[in-house]
């Protein structure tokens, strides 16, 4: 089964990646802000129930079909990093937004909430690299039982991520009121947005 070294490892790697501004975090916390935290609640499973899809996915071979086919994954690595830096350029472009901006967007259904929030993360880069790339850096074929060690590996990224996320929708409301109040935070924070946004963006397009 899964090391406790392992283990550590997953939540870190997974703490790491989360703490990361992309779509998720995007998504959910302008839900939060415009619609409440039940809404931003509401598309967290959502997302969440992407990262099992990809759990599954994954586990049961088609990363291994991916990885053996090698202009799929190019495919869907160049499409993530561009779709990365578009959301670079809207972040730090001088009429851009910020995370923490509130931002007027429809009300929605807690289905279409739900709903958007399972295809934004099917479509997250970030899911695709930690799904296909990283978690299988964990599993020991020594300790036997592969696909539970993929399953309780992916757990720990799952866990992870919904603990930082619910945070972050429980404490965006407050968080833009305070920004609001000062506008110089706002443009610092649309900067480092960007730029880290961007980052990710030229590391995936060059395979970092």
């Amino acid at each position: 089964m899964v090391t406790l070294a392992s283990a550590v490892g997953m939540a870190l790697v997974a703490l790491g990646i989360v703490l990361t501004p992309g779509p998720n975090m995007i998504y959910l916390v302008s839900r939060s802000i415009s619609q409440g935290r039940a809404a931003g609640l509401i598309s967290l499973a959502g997302t969440m129930t992407g990262f099992g899809v990809y759990m599954t996915v994954a586990n049961l071979g088609v990363g291994a079909l991916l990885r053996t086919v090698p202009w799929i994954y190019e495919a869907v690595r160049l499409a993530g990093a561009a779709y990365l830096l578009y959301l670079a350029w809207q972040a730090a472009r001088p009429d851009g937004s910020g995370l923490f901006e509130t931002r007027n967007l429809p009300r929605d259904s807690p289905r279409r909430l739900f709903w958007m929030g399972l295809v934004t993360n099917l479509l997250n880069p970030k899911a695709v690299i930690m799904y296909l790339a990283l978690i299988p850096q964990f599993i020991n074929p020594g300790r036997g039982h592969v696909l539970a060690q993929g399953f309780m590996l992916g757990d720990i990224q799952v866990t992870v991520s919904a603990a930082v996320n619910a945070t972050l929708i429980l404490a965006a409301a407050g968080i833009a009121d305070r920004l609001a109040t000062r506008p110089a935070w706002l443009r610092r924070q649309r900067r480092i947005t960007g730029i880290m946004l961007a980052a990710a963006g030229l590391a995936l397009a060059i395979g970092i």
